[in-house]
């Protein structure tokens, strides 16, 4: 008998879905979200009144799985926010030049010893790249959000704003499986501490004014914060970069220190979405330009 990958695909939608998982489709071989982006949107189906991102799209509802899926053999990706889930993803190290590079995995367990508790044993899923989500249960008296290396490195939280790949699905040949006990269980409350807002990934950094700095140098770092971590989905690290070239004027006339930029973008970034390693490398080429240039620019005008 053929194994056909659509309808395993479909199944493995069809039975997230069954758990109360709000699923939505994800290119084929890939962790992309295969929904259309709001310049494409057609403003029709679930869009008639305007455009739905894909956590709003991301459903329970067989009959919208099974037309989606006949269109191609996708992978499935759960929206965690309206799933209830809180899901704990352990990154392999992207170091190849070390093979003593320590892992999600490993930085996530000492994590643990720090803090006197025992891994924690719940639903676990292999990643096509070899790390692991931990799932749980989201909290109901708390709106968590997405995290980006604040529990420990390599360790990142995915709740609402996020979505993992589920099992069955399949990138570079190589399936997310599950692992172990399949048992679904709550948050840990020490977890659920460490997470709660506010924190720097979960809220954009405030600088407070300092003694004796321009208002206006505290309004432009305000300003571009915000706008960071408002920005929508297709133009955040754009904004990300243009925020970085703004602010990396005060930088060079030693206004703000580069420190004070990086973290209140960098937490911003996070906060919007971005991962913490593509906020860091926008960052470093944003503020070397922006200081670079602004440097040459006062000499002459010198």
């Amino acid at each position: 008998m053929t194994h056909d990958p659509g309808m395993a695909l479909l199944s493995a939608a069809l039975n997230a879905a069954e758990r109360g998982w709000h699923v939505f489709p994800l290119r084929p071989n890939t962790k992309r979200p295969a929904l259309h982006g709001e310049t494409a949107c057609p403003r029709t189906g679930p869009c008639t009144s305007g455009h739905r991102k894909w956590e709003e799209r991301a459903t329970t509802d067989p009959d919208r799985i099974r037309a989606a899926w006949a269109h191609a053999p996708f992978n499935v990706g759960i929206a965690t926010g309206p799933s209830g889930l809180l899901v704990v993803d352990l990154d392999v190290s992207k170091d190849s030049s070390s093979t003593d590079a320590p892992d999600g995995a490993a930085t996530f367990e000492a994590l643990c010893e720090r803090t006197g508790q025992a891994v924690p044993r719940t639903r676990t899923v292999r990643t096509a790249s070899g790390g692991h989500h931990l799932y749980f249960t989201a909290p109901a008296a708390v709106r968590l959000h997405n995290t980006a290396g604040t529990l420990a490195p390599l360790v990142d939280t995915r709740a609402w704003g996020g979505y993992v790949v589920a099992v069955g699905s399949t990138i570079d040949g190589t399936r997310y499986e599950l692992e172990g006990p399949a048992l679904l269980r709550p948050l840990p409350d020490w977890l659920k501490t460490l997470l709660v807002p506010p924190h720097p990934v979960n809220r954009p950094p405030v600088a407070a004014p300092a003694s004796g700095r321009r208002p206006y140098v505290d309004a432009a770092l305000a300003k571009e914060t915000a706008a960071v971590a408002t920005a929508r989905e297709g133009r955040r690290n754009a904004t990300l970069l243009r925020a970085g070239r703004a602010l990396g004027r005060f930088v060079a006339s030693g206004d703000l220190t580069r420190t004070e930029v990086e973290d209140a973008l960098q937490g911003a970034g996070e906060s919007a979405g971005l991962s913490a390693a593509e906020c860091r490398a926008t960052l470093r080429s944003a503020l070397d330009w922006s200081i670079t240039h602004n440097q040459t620019s006062a000499r002459e005008a010198a």
